[in-house]
């Protein structure tokens, strides 16, 4: 009898929000941050990823991707998280940003 292999167990995707976990506005305004292979992750939202200098572009499928864009767009983990702790803020939906519905939804005592 061959002996079977330990299954491996990897993290491949964290949540990164403004808005605190059983918040109704918190899943509109998530970023991910996700893992693309080879030790580098992604700051995604709608399919389009952030890069360094802050800016947000779609992510073709992985035939269309240059090498260049790549480079770009592709993080360590502890970049990635940075990234996406700074944008999870400014993210908006319907004209409302992230932190506006937030001061909103949970004013200060």
């Amino acid at each position: 009898m061959t002996e079977q292999p330990e299954p491996t167990v990897q993290a491949t995707s964290y949540e990164v929000s403004l808005l605190p976990e059983g918040d109704v506005n918190r899943l509109v305004f998530t970023l991910k941050v996700e893992y693309r292979g080879d030790g580098r992750w992604a700051v995604v939202r709608h399919r389009q990823c952030v890069n360094a200098a802050g800016e947000w572009s779609w992510e073709s499928v992985p035939s269309e991707r240059e090498d260049e864009w790549l480079a770009a767009h592709r993080f360590d983990l502890e970049t990635a998280l940075k990234l996406a702790k700074e944008h999870a803020p400014k993210v908006m939906v319907n004209g409302m940003t992230a932190l506006s519905v937030y001061r909103r939804t949970h004013p200060a005592p």
